[in-house]
């Protein structure tokens, strides 16, 4: 069988489990961090989980663009950089600013390095292989320019998010308090909102159903987990700002 048939046929697969995905953790929040319990087995310091999850997809993404066989061009570097930036932040720096000591089970940690492996393989082996190759026309498209927007606000919004959930915490503090600052002003789970804005951005300036596979993804895994977190400051803080949303100001 050819590798765009299995290609197919694993895309097919992958938006069929982000549906399950999607309805499971509405009744069920994944055990990391606020929501971490016991009896979902043996679990490791949340600084190497993330290293190990997150780690699969910038590998995979830059091995597929050395062996891809498009014209590489101004477009394709973008999507590399871009990919690129947020991946490598997320795997190899990020871990190293979190101050909590909270652990993730190792059930949660398969399921992560999972994903990673088939989705930095779906978007690298399409962009670099099987799409053929972008035009250099396509950097003038209104679906490059408005996804390329998409996804530097969405990682200006997660990066900054991510700031003052750090600044909240001194060093050695592991305790969960109330953010005011930045865009907590607005909602309980910017970071979230960043990460959506991200994945939707590369959606759009990709054109591709791996793109929207991953944008799929995204919101099935975080949508619930942002009503999860707002339902969860609203029961641990009295004094949680009445006016705050879970993820899009004003509205939810």
């Amino acid at each position: 069988m050819k590798e765009i048939t299995l290609f197919n046929c694993l895309l097919v697969a992958w938006f069929a489990l982000a549906v399950v995905v999607f309805i499971s953790l509405y009744f069920i929040a994944a055990p990391y961090g606020r929501h971490a319990r016991k009896g979902w087995g043996y679990a490791i310091g949340n600084k190497m989980a993330w290293i190990i999850m997150e780690a699969p997809s910038p590998i995979i993404f830059a091995t597929c663009f050395l062996l891809g066989n498009v014209k590489v061009n101004a477009v394709i570097i973008v999507f590399l950089v871009l990919y690129e930036a947020h991946y490598v932040h997320r795997a190899f720096i990020y871990p190293f600013t979190l101050r909590t000591g909270k652990k993730v089970p190792l059930s949660i940690i398969s399921f992560g390095f999972f994903f990673n492996i088939v989705n930095g393989y779906i978007n690298g082996r399409y962009i670099f292989t099987f799409s053929g190759g972008y035009a250099d026309s396509w950097m003038l498209d209104p679906r490059f320019i408005l996804g390329v927007t998409l996804f530097v606000l969405g990682y200006i919004i997660n990066r900054q998010s991510d700031l003052a959930l750090r600044d909240l915490r001194k060093e050695g503090g592991t305790g969960y308090k109330i953010s005011y600052s930045r865009f907590y002003r607005w909602v309980s789970s910017p970071n979230y909102l960043g990460e959506i804005m991200i994945w939707v951005g590369w959606a759009i300036a990709t054109w591709s159903l791996p793109g929207l596979a991953f944008a799929f993804w995204t919101v099935a895994n975080l949508l619930p987990r942002a009503r999860a977190n707002h339902a969860w400051y609203r029961q641990t803080f009295p004094d949680y700002p009445p006016e705050r949303k879970a993820l899009l100001p004003r509205i939810w």
